[in-house]
């Protein structure tokens, strides 16, 4: 059965998705839907081909786009738009998004990465 939102509202300033589906509703922040967009650029082409995403604590969403009845283009600002978000992807990120967040958060940190861009030294 495929989930459909009721309503899908964009907030830049707190750069984040909200989307409602009948009863349940989620608001899902841009890093972490960035993290786990479903582009072929994050997830390969297959298993053990990801790329860990760093350095996205501060990505927001520039656009969202209506694709047929089934899905959401999101435009990052930092240049990403290539995955396309199902309607039952946004319903499963919604649901588990405490579990994914860890998992993710686990993995950057086996991998000595971090969220954050870091500061650039200056002279």
């Amino acid at each position: 059965m495929q989930r459909t939102p009721s309503a899908i509202k964009l907030h830049k300033k707190s750069k984040s998705l909200e989307l409602h589906f009948d009863q349940t509703e989620f608001e899902l922040r841009a890093e972490y839907l960035r993290v786990h967009s479903p582009s072929a650029e994050v997830r390969g082409h297959g298993v053990g081909q990801e790329t860990l995403q760093t350095k996205k604590k501060f990505v927001g969403i520039d656009n969202i786009e209506l694709v047929g009845n089934y899905a959401l283009k999101i435009s990052f600002d930092d240049g990403h738009d290539s995955g396309l978000f199902t309607w039952d992807y946004l319903y499963e990120l919604g649901e588990k998004e405490e579990q994914y967040w860890q998992e993710y958060l686990t993995i950057l940190e086996q991998a000595g990465e971090s969220r954050d861009a870091g500061l650039i030294g200056l002279g």
